[in-house]
């Protein structure tokens, strides 16, 4: 990535968002263009692009007339098309650089608790899309932990999700910082914007409180000087009142790490050369003050439960909802 005059040589733009005119009509040109280096989804995007998008109307009906198909198999049809057609496009940049050009799918949210599902469809996802520029995307739960770790050392890219704590951040980073001979590569994904969204809006200052927590995870991933395992800003779309469309992004700008974020939060980045407002600190700096904080009713670790759970269950929720309305 270039043209910001803020950013580090290994700092990349990802885009969060995948839908299937989007990827026929743009995403290749803003690849050639720089806009970005890699992509994202997730249970809520594919529900959103699926159930409001006409792209997918002649295909939901054609899958629909076939014997034996369920709203599971007509929705991972329909994903692992799009999946495949991101891979394709983002393929030549991963072909020059293995830390570029990467895309993500997640596994079946209503599996985030059974290990042995949760990796048997891991790789039949992986294998079902047939592009080595694959990552497959894992909720950072307690049996999640043993898939990502599973999976990675078998050379499947992993994207640690829903990572809202230092502890969670620390154990992704020690289960995936394995000695297996495997030139796989993972992003941990740290979730930001959602923090601020917990508080009272501020009168006369800007929110920080989503920044140095997520300041405070990366140290925990680069603390253990793993180049194959970075930090990804996730949730980084600013959507209080008042704050530039690019805020998450400009102050978190940081060595050997990624930011994905919604396309007109990255062209809205690369527009205009920004300062950051929000000095770079340590995790223990940043941890130190975040104590000055007024969290209201809470203190950080059971902000940071609350944001997991609620993460979980809304990534539940899409999918359900994204099931009912296949069924039908």
């Amino acid at each position: 990535m270039q043209n910001n005059s803020n950013m580090t040589q290994d700092f990349s733009l990802w885009c969060d968002f995948i839908e299937r005119r989007f990827l026929e009509q743009d995403f290749g040109a803003l690849i050639d263009a720089a806009r970005f280096v890699g992509a994202t989804s997730n249970p809520s995007i594919f529900a959103n692009a699926i159930t409001n998008s006409s792209a997918y109307t002649e295909d939901i009906a054609r899958l629909r007339t076939k014997p034996n198909i369920t709203p599971k198999v007509l929705y991972e049809t329909l994903a692992i098309e799009d999946i495949k057609q991101a891979a394709k496009l983002l393929h030549k940049l991963y072909v020059a650089n293995k830390d570029y050009g990467l895309i993500s799918i997640e596994i079946d949210p209503f599996l985030s608790d059974d290990i042995e599902a949760s990796i048997a469809e891991g790789r039949r996802l992986y294998e079902s899309i047939g592009y080595e520029n694959v990552m497959i995307k894992v909720p950072a739960t307690k049996a999640g932990y043993e898939v990502m770790g599973t999976l990675f050392r078998e050379g499947i890219h992993i994207n640690a999700t829903l990572v809202f704590s230092q502890q969670q951040a620390r154990e992704c980073a020690q289960i995936l910082d394995c000695n297996a001979k495997t030139d796989a590569r993972a992003v941990i994904s740290v979730f930001v914007s959602r923090f601020d969204g917990l508080l009272p809006p501020l009168k006369d200052s800007k929110p920080q409180l989503g920044i140095l927590n997520a300041m405070a995870c990366y140290d925990e991933i680069e603390s253990l000087q793993n180049p194959r395992i970075r930090t990804l800003f996730a949730s980084t779309g600013a959507k209080l009142k008042g704050l530039p469309k690019d805020y998450y992004i400009t102050n978190l700008v940081a060595s050997h790490s990624v930011n994905t974020a919604p396309l007109e939060t990255i062209l809205a980045f690369l527009q205009e050369p920004k300062e950051r407002t929000i000095e770079w600190l340590s995790g223990k700096e940043a941890l130190r003050a975040i104590h000055h904080i007024d969290l209201g009713n809470y203190t950080l670790e059971s902000m940071q439960h609350k944001l997991f759970s609620d993460g979980v269950a809304a990534f539940k929720e899409a999918f359900g909802n994204l099931l009912a309305s296949l069924s039908s």
